[in-house]
């Protein structure tokens, strides 16, 4: 395996009125090809601001973040937007799809955005559908879909680019348990069917249970970490359960 991402002592500091806030406080780690990373903490622990650095929308104060070996820290906002087009894909908690497009155009509008060849986007619009189960809502519009179809409609947006790393932020967090369930299996069988690079923000236990690593932030600085290994699901969210409770977070769905 080979390290996908990278983040090499980073460090983002907020200024207040003269007050110093270090929300992402000397944290390192690695995200190897194929992982399916967790990220989780309290509010205030630093895990959006984190995500929100690797994805380039904030700068960060100082260190470094490589994404395949290439230094993203130091780009001009120019190279920033083909890297994000180019590099992620993005799951957001409130979907963010376009209310005047049908399923099929929200995703087939990233491969456009990207410049594909206009004769292969269907097919591959089709292929992605059917790998998410979502196959007969793709012609709807936003507005006809429940929160977890939009949500597998933005999935496929995310992924149907072929990122190098896929980052969600808290993807079920708007979604009732079913649908969050449904979201998750799909997200499950392209880490391990597609070998898809995961790094997911969550606040819930039972949704990083799916994860194959979790790391826990506590103001700014990695707190703990956990490795599923052999474990089952339940045996992980169990562990997710007692690091959850030393750092005071939130309840969880559980099984």
């Amino acid at each position: 395996m080979k390290p996908v991402l990278t983040v090499d002592n980073l460090e983002k500091f907020y200024k207040n009125k003269g007050n110093i806030t270090k929300a992402v406080n000397h944290i390192s780690f690695e995200v190897q090809e194929g992982e399916y990373v967790g990220i989780m903490g309290a509010s205030g622990s630093g895990k959006t601001t984190l995500l929100n650095c690797i994805s380039t929308v904030d700068r960060v104060t100082a260190g470094h973040i490589y994404v395949n070996g290439k230094d993203v820290t130091d780009r001009k906002e120019s190279a920033l937007a083909r890297f994000r087009r180019e590099e992620l894909g993005f799951i957001f908690q409130n979907f963010n799809l376009l209310d005047t497009l049908t399923g099929r155009d929200n995703i087939a509008l990233a491969l456009a955005i990207l410049g594909e060849d206009p004769r292969k986007i269907d097919g591959m619009v089709e292929s992605v559908s059917r790998e998410l189960g979502i196959e007969k809502i793709i012609d709807k519009y936003p507005y006809e879909m429940s929160g977890g179809q939009q949500q597998r409609i933005a999935c496929a947006r995310a992924i149907i680019t072929n990122p190098s790393l896929i980052l969600a932020d808290e993807p079920t967090g708007a979604l009732d348990s079913k649908s969050a369930g449904m979201l998750l299996e799909s997200l499950s069988l392209l880490n391990e069917e597609k070998n898809a690079t995961i790094l997911m923000v969550t606040h819930d236990a039972f949704t990083a249970s799916h994860c194959k690593r979790i790391l826990f932030l506590k103001d700014g600085q990695i707190f703990n970490e956990l490795v599923r290994g052999t474990d089952s699901r339940k045996e992980f969210f169990d562990k997710i359960m007692k690091v959850v409770s030393l750092l005071g977070g939130e309840k969880s769905h559980a099984f």
